[in-house]
């Protein structure tokens, strides 16, 4: 079994419902450009620090820009070259945290990208040259700036993930591809999850796949037996067994139990073998993923 890392849970819902920001275009990588942005993530990326303590287990901790691409950061003002510096300031911010910590089991920082798209719902397929090229400079960004992997999170479809791929290759760091999936546990084109793994590894084999944004019970409609399972290094589930159109119209948090949620997860953490990285996704915060590790907080 590899080392599991710990890492955070839903830094969007938690930085909206539970700590009062608000978030244009869902996206956090702003506050890396204010010292009062840059304390309220110090304070949200200490409580999963203290989850690792807790677990004796090394952290990954994962830069806030899910949102830190040109698509959307055209829309909050940032040009290219603009977000090229708050992609490597991201990642210079989590490695000042973890250094200053200094009594870690072990700590890493990855980048995070996020889809081109919407996040939850299918655009229709997606050219994986296209989606290369598009994705290139944030990784390139992310990997010059000493990040030790990539993750992409919420995919809909695979051109997507092909090209993440492709450009993690390009630019030498290895990458998750992380896919969402709805309450049958497909990818939201009606992809099953065995399927979209198998068409990406024949055509850019990432490091390892992660599922996120889907509660265990969505996730375990998609499980077969298949080997497809000893790929997924990953898993960050949400809080709520909403459906994908049912949260994007919450106006409040659905932030379930945390001892439910982690006893829901059970299953999954037996089907996958290799998993490597532990964490949430919407809705969850410090509570769940310490749940999830069988520590308190």
């Amino acid at each position: 079994m590899p080392t599991r890392y710990v890492t955070d849970g839903g830094l969007e819902t938690d930085l909206i419902f539970l700590r009062g920001l608000d978030l244009p275009e869902f996206a956090a990588f702003p506050l890396i450009d204010s010292a009062e942005g840059r304390e309220v993530l110090r304070s949200y990326y200490l409580d999963y620090l203290d989850v690792a303590r807790r677990a004796a287990a090394p952290v990954l901790l994962e830069t806030p820009t899910w949102r830190a691409n040109p698509d959307h950061g055209r829309l909050l003002g940032y040009d290219a070259s603009a977000l090229d510096r708050v992609n490597r300031a991201s990642v210079a911010f989590l490695v000042e945290i973890a250094q200053d910590a200094g009594d870690l089991v072990g700590w890493e920082v990855g980048g995070i990208l996020g889809p081109r798209g919407d996040g939850y719902a299918s655009d229709g397929p997606v050219e994986p040259d296209d989606a290369a090229r598009y994705h290139l400079p944030q990784l390139r960004a992310l990997a010059e700036a000493g990040a030790g992997r990539a993750t992409v999170l919420t995919l809909t479809e695979v051109g997507e993930a092909i090209g993440v791929s492709r450009a993690a290759h390009e630019v030498g760091i290895p990458v998750a591809i992380g896919f969402t999936v709805e309450t049958d546990g497909r990818l939201p084109d009606g992809t099953p999850l065995a399927r979209a793994i198998a068409v990406v590894d024949d055509a850019a084999p990432p490091r390892y796949y992660l599922i996120n944004c889907a509660h265990p019970q969505h996730v375990a409609r998609g499980l077969d037996d298949g080997d497809w399972r000893e790929r997924i290094g990953g898993l960050r589930c949400n809080a709520s067994t909403m459906s994908h159109a049912e949260l994007d119209a919450m106006e409040t948090l659905d932030d379930g139990d945390p001892v439910r949620l982690a006893a829901d997860q059970q299953p999954l953490l037996d089907a996958f073998s290799q998993l490597e990285v532990l964490g949430g996704c919407c809705g969850t915060d410090a509570r769940h993923v310490a749940a999830m590790w069988g520590v308190t907080r």
